[in-house]
């Protein structure tokens, strides 16, 4: 499974924030204890970043921040891996909202024209432009957070394919579907997913693991929503404790090379976010 070409979601000025957010600290305290200028961090948040590898370092850690990620996103050179082999088809549904781009997943056995679809993008016009023409019949959708850019076309995509089984996270106030908790195991066909409650980007936010139990050693897919991004996690808009004690948990928790493939930026596997994302210190 190739990776394709596709940016990071975050810069450096927006794990900078995140993170300053996330400790409580203003920037002026950040500046105090790390010993770097007001307004070199300034710059850094807001895309002008003059911040030297040295001075990376000890903002790293004043925001008790991986520093080898930390400086590798400064200077430009945050690394991807290639996702290694899975037994099963992974298309990447990426559609512009807003000034960015979300993320769907579309999962199929092989040349199948039938699949599982995580999260629906923000309407079902933006989905049908990136929809691979081969599939018509999705068995199942699961929605990781109610907002706008996943979850915005559900009711459509449940009515246009005739979905019998939507799922949402515990506590989801979607129009359509019905609860997943932390746990629960279904299968559809060859597949397997399991449900993480992962709250902390939101309220009610799961992540799913996606696997293919007949195939021995055949490899595990993370659909992570907003909670891990490839050098970076998603706003700690619900709960920056919560947030963490996920990030880690998941991150140990599933197989190293497991592909993760977050609502928002490229693929990435969690041997390479518990090496490299500045938030797993």
């Amino acid at each position: 499974m190739l990776n394709e070409t596709v940016p990071l979601e975050d810069e450096l000025g927006d794990v900078l924030e995140k993170a300053i957010r996330q400790t409580g600290l203003s920037e002026e305290e950040l500046s105090q204890r790390a010993a770097v200028p007001l307004v070199k961090i300034r710059d850094a948040i807001d895309y002008r970043s003059d911040l030297s590898t040295a001075d990376l370092r000890r903002i790293a850690t004043v925001l008790s921040l991986n520093e080898v990620g930390l400086c590798a996103l400064g200077c430009g050179q945050y690394p991807l891996p290639e996702p290694p082999s899975l037994p099963f088809c992974v298309h990447a549904l990426r559609m512009p909202h807003g000034i960015g781009v979300a993320n769907a997943y579309l999962v199929t056995d092989g040349g199948s024209n039938r699949g599982l679809l995580f999260d629906t993008g923000p309407d079902i016009a933006a989905l049908n432009t990136v929809w691979p023409r081969t599939v018509n019949k999705v068995d199942a959708v699961f929605v990781t957070h109610v907002e706008a850019e996943h979850s915005g076309g559900l009711c459509e995509v449940v009515e246009r394919f005739g979905v019998d089984h939507a799922y949402c996270p515990t506590g989801a106030r979607a129009p359509c579907g019905q609860i997943m908790p932390e746990g629960m195991h279904l299968e559809f066909g060859p597949f397997e997913v399991k449900a993480f409650s992962t709250p902390g980007h939101s309220s009610a936010h799961n992540c799913y693991l996606v696997s293919m139990p007949s195939v021995a050693g055949g490899g595990t897919l993370l659909i992570s929503g907003d909670l891990i991004f490839a050098g970076s996690v998603g706003g700690a808009h619900y709960c920056h404790r919560q947030l963490a004690t996920h990030l880690k948990r998941m991150l140990e928790g599933v197989p190293p090379q497991t592909v993760i493939a977050p609502g928002h930026g490229p693929l990435t596997t969690a041997a390479n976010e518990l090496r490299y994302n500045p938030f797993v210190a």
